[in-house]
């Protein structure tokens, strides 16, 4: 904590971007990679070849891999840019209520799924692939709910980020 409060505001406003896009490289991985999975398995190797075990580890893999890349490219991003620049999109992000109402879709998913996935499927794969690989498929359930319910009629309220200036 004390050495947070030496910290330069480019800096900080860094680190919350860093933070956000590993939580979306995550959210995004966690989604693309279970059909990817299942897809490359059934093509190459067929049916026989596919277990739940090695199905949860790809999902978890895949979101630590999303998470991972989401931070690199945001942390380059942002330490390429300007200090005005990333306080401009750390306030639009920090205001962005359809991203944080998709951030608390997929966060609740992920614990559901989390809790359940062991409870159903106990004898089929790995306790550490199961919990996971289950927060991975709950995340990306989260993701889907909240597009869902965007496309039926129930967008997340929009809020204006008030002006800021950058001292020079």
């Amino acid at each position: 904590m004390s050495s947070e409060r030496h910290l330069e505001p480019h800096a900080v406003d860094t680190q919350f971007l860093v933070r956000r896009s590993m939580t979306k490289g995550y959210e995004l991985f966690s989604l693309l990679t279970p059909p990817a999975y299942i897809a490359f398995i059934l093509a190459r190797k067929g049916r026989a070849q596919f277990s739940v075990n090695r199905f949860l580890r790809a999902t978890w893999a895949g979101g630590a891999v999303g998470c991972v890349a989401g931070g690199a490219f945001e942390y380059l991003r942002s330490a390429n840019s300007s200090e005005a620049t990333v306080r401009s999109r750390r306030m639009r992000s920090a205001y962005d209520t359809a991203s944080l109402r998709a951030d608390d879709h997929s966060t609740i998913g992920s614990l559901l799924s989390a809790v359940l996935t062991p409870a159903l499927l106990w004898k089929r794969a790995n306790v550490m692939n199961l919990v996971l690989g289950g927060a991975g498929i709950g995340s990306s359930i989260g993701l889907l709910t909240h597009h869902g319910r965007t496309l039926t009629g129930d967008p997340a309220p929009t809020v204006e980020a008030p002006e800021t200036s950058v001292p020079l």
